[in-house]
């Protein structure tokens, strides 16, 4: 068991008409100039934008709007941001969207207080020292950047995608109105699901096994992840079940789920070059490479992967057999991505084989010109990343 220390300090405001308390937030947190960022036309149809600047401009705060944001957000539009911010006195970012809006709106932050290129941040050439509060309008569940730390981008330059985490990148608040989900397509929804579940499974699939509430926290959201999501693909506006999983995406990415054990990110270090390079869909990505890490490092422990299979996925436990037990719980997830519509490998992700050339170049990009490593489960090489790229082809 780990020590730890457990910072979430992001004040959520939790159902319908949640975000009529916006402008009063704003001011708590001391928000007098705001930047609204948001994404494509959806907050823009459904009235929340709208509803959003006018609450603001109703408690007396001035607003200015940036829009665009699209799915793994770009840098050159968190460069725009920071200089309208700069130019427009802007103190405070509110994000309107999911995940990619947030981590847009973290990176705008930074690179208002930092002096020379924000991508220098994520690369590591930087640490910031100050960034502007932001908060969160949550319209899309899933990459639970409404209470984390973390961030993710992508330079178009290259085609790289990073991320970053620093606890002072935390929300001040996040306004959670399960209702606004409502209208999310199926696809989206069954893809913010896997990458909520992944937030956990990151966390739960480690060599320490001695922080059994922890565990047994983290089993409960998945096992409410799985069930919650088919019964929203068969009635969206299902509040009930729409409330679980709008939770859920905070609580598998605010630290809950981690707390006392080691945790790996080598599914998420080994998709972003999938998002970088083929701009799919994160969560989908996510289903698309699990199951080859999975196989490829189950050894590692073993009986974390029986407990999967048995407490999560239902598996009948074969104490004769526990190398069977763990291989039928990975099957029984793949089963599980299937039937919401996700893809098991990369095939299926972007419709084609993956050529020798694509393997090198994401392998070349996820070690960092072979000089970086990761996961902690196992370790993972450069040549281990290939490997798993390789069986996860399809």
């Amino acid at each position: 068991m780990k020590d730890f220390i457990y910072y979430a300090p992001t004040e959520v405001v939790f159902g319908q008409e949640s975000e009529e308390k916006v402008a009063l937030l704003t001011k708590n947190y001391g928000g007098t100039k705001v930047l609204v960022h948001y994404g494509g036309q959806s907050a823009v149809r459904s009235g929340l934008l709208d509803k959003v600047c006018g609450l603001l401009k109703e408690g007396g705060i001035e607003y200015v709007t940036l829009g665009g944001v699209v799915p793994n957000p770009r840098l050159s539009l968190a460069q725009k941001g920071i200089e309208l911010c700069r130019k427009e006195g802007v103190d405070f970012i509110l994000a309107v969207g999911g995940g990619s809006v947030i981590d847009s709106a973290k990176c705008i932050a930074y690179g208002v207080c930092y002096d020379g290129n924000v991508w220098d941040i994520y690369t590591g050439k930087a640490k910031p020292t100050a960034m502007l509060p932001v908060a969160s309008v949550l319209t899309i569940p899933a990459a639970g950047s409404e209470m984390s730390e973390a961030s993710v981008i992508t330079n178009e330059d290259g085609d790289i995608k990073i991320g970053y985490s620093n606890a002072m990148a935390r929300p001040k608040f996040a306004i959670m109105n399960p209702c606004r989900t409502f209208s999310l397509p199926p696809y989206q929804t069954a893809a913010g699901v896997a990458d909520m579940m992944m937030h956990t499974m990151e966390r739960y699939f480690t060599k320490d096994d001695d922080m059994d509430l922890t565990t047994d926290l983290a089993e409960a959201v998945l096992r409410r992840m799985k069930t919650a999501v088919f019964a929203v693909l068969k009635n969206p506006e299902d509040y009930r079940n729409r409330a679980q999983i709008m939770w859920g995406g905070s609580i598998a990415h605010n630290g809950l789920t981690g707390c006392g054990i080691s945790d790996d990110w080598a599914t998420h270090q080994l998709e972003h070059e999938l998002s970088g390079m083929f701009d799919v869909t994160h969560g989908a990505g996510l289903a698309a490479v699990w199951p080859s890490w999975a196989r490829y490092v189950m050894h590692e422990n073993l009986r974390r992967f029986v407990r999967f299979a048995v407490n999560v996925m239902d598996v009948d436990n074969d104490d004769t057999d526990p190398e069977g037990t763990a291989l039928r719980g990975i099957e029984a997830m793949e089963r599980f991505y299937h039937a919401i519509g996700m893809p098991i490998n990369i095939r299926e992700l972007i419709g084609r084989e993956i050529t020798d050339d694509e393997i090198r170049e994401m392998t070349r990009k996820c070690s960092r010109d072979y000089q970086r490593t990761c996961g902690c489960l196992k370790v993972l090489h450069a040549e281990d990343m290939e490997a798993i790229y390789r069986m996860a082809r399809g």
